[in-house]
C-alpha cells in the first residue's frame, strides 16, 4: 500500500505543477487586454511605462507579460521546494525508500522549460519584427543629424539620401531643438551622425537607435499615439557635453503639425513655428530641458585658476 502511494504521488506532482505553470504561463501571455493593468499595479516591474507609441505598447506588454511568467515559475518552483521540505522531513531514523530516477519528473523539467523559452523566444519574434518592420510610405519622413554636441531634424520630402529638405530645425547652446510630430501618423526616421556614434532617445517611446557617421543610415518606424512634450537625449558616450544633448520631442494633433510645418516651409523660426500652433511665450521653447552652459562662454572661464582646476 505504501509503495503505491510513494509511486502515484510524484506523477500527480508532476501533472499538476505541468498544468499550472503551463496554463498561467499561456494565460498571462495571452490576455494582452490586463497586462497594462498588472504592469500599473506592480508598478511596471522596472520598466519606464506603457509608452507613447503603439510599438512603445508592444514591447511593454512583452515585457509585462515575461516578468508575469518569470513570477509565475519563480512562485511554483519556490512552492515545490517548501512542500518537498514539509512533506518529506525527516521522522525517525528509518531510512526512506530510495529510488534511482522518476520519468515523469524529468520529462517535467526537461520540457517545461523548453516550451516555456519557446513561447517567449515566439513573443519576442513577433514583437522585434512588429518595431523593426518599415512601410513602403510613411506619413512622415524626419532625417535626424546628430552632431558633437546637439541635433538637427531635417523634414523631408521622400524617403532616402535622395530626398529633399522641405524644413529643417537646428539647436545650439543656446536654443533646445524641437522635434515636432503629429499623432496617429507613421513616422519614419532616418539616422546619421556628421562626426562620431551617436544615439537618438526618447525614454517614453522604450526605444532607442544609435545614430552613425559615414554611409550608415539607421532608419525605424513609430507611430505616437499621445500628445505632449518629452525630453530626448543622447545614449551614446559622444564626447565632453554628452550629458547635455539634449532635444524636445514635442506630439501634437495633425492639424496643428500641418500649421507648423507649413510656417516653416514659409520662412519662419521653430519658435514662430511654435507660436502658429499655440504654444506662446516660453512655451515655443524646451520645457522639458534646458540649455547646456559650455562654461567657455562665463567670464570666469579665461581665469588661469578656473582654467587649470577645470571650473
Amino acid at each position: 500500500m505504501g509503495a503505491r502511494s510513494s509511486a502515484t504521488r510524484p506523477r500527480a506532482v508532476g501533472r499538476a505543477a505541468g498544468l499550472g505553470l503551463g496554463g498561467a504561463t499561456l494565460l498571462t501571455l495571452l490576455t494582452g487586454c490586463s497586462v497594462e493593468d498588472w504592469g500599473s499595479a506592480f508598478g511596471h516591474f522596472g520598466w519606464p511605462g506603457p509608452g507613447i507609441s503603439v510599438q512603445a505598447h508592444e514591447m511593454y506588454d512583452l515585457w509585462i507579460a515575461s516578468t508575469i511568467a518569470a513570477l509565475v515559475v519563480g512562485f511554483g518552483v519556490w512552492g515545490l521546494i517548501f512542500w518537498c521540505i514539509i512533506r518529506y522531513r525527516k521522522r525517525g531514523e528509518e531510512l526512506p525508500v530510495q529510488t534511482r530516477f522518476n520519468m515523469p519528473m524529468e520529462i517535467l523539467y526537461t520540457v517545461t522549460p523548453v516550451l516555456i523559452v519557446a513561447v517567449l523566444f515566439y513573443y519576442t519574434a513577433i514583437v522585434q519584427t512588429s518595431v523593426d518592420k518599415l512601410s513602403k510610405n510613411p506619413d512622415q519622413v524626419v532625417e535626424v543629424v546628430a552632431f558633437k554636441w546637439n541635433w538637427q531634424f531635417n523634414y523631408q520630402d521622400g524617403i532616402g539620401e535622395e530626398a529633399g529638405t522641405v524644413a529643417s530645425t537646428v539647436g545650439s547652446s543656446d536654443v533646445i531643438p524641437l522635434l515636432v510630430l503629429p499623432v496617429g501618423e507613421k513616422i519614419r526616421f532616418e539616422e546619421t551622425a556628421a562626426d562620431v556614434i551617436h544615439s537618438f532617445w526618447v525614454p517614453e517611446m522604450l526605444f532607442k537607435r544609435d545614430v552613425m557617421p559615414g554611409n550608415v543610415r539607421n532608419v525605424f518606424e513609430v507611430t505616437l499615439d499621445k500628445e505632449g512634450r518629452y525630453v530626448g537625449r543622447c545614449a551614446e558616450l559622444c564626447g565632453t557635453y554628452h550629458a547635455f544633448m539634449n532635444f524636445e520631442l514635442v506630439v501634437v494633433s495633425p492639424d496643428r503639425f500641418d500649421t507648423f510645418l507649413k510656417a516653416k516651409v514659409d520662412g519662419a523660426s521653430t519658435q514662430q513655428a511654435m507660436e502658429a500652433i499655440g504654444f506662446t511665450g516660453s512655451e515655443a521653447y524646451a520645457v522639458t530641458t534646458q540649455p547646456f552652459n559650455t562654461r567657455r562662454q562665463s567670464s570666469s572661464w579665461n581665469q588661469p585658476e578656473n582654467v587649470a582646476a577645470g571650473k
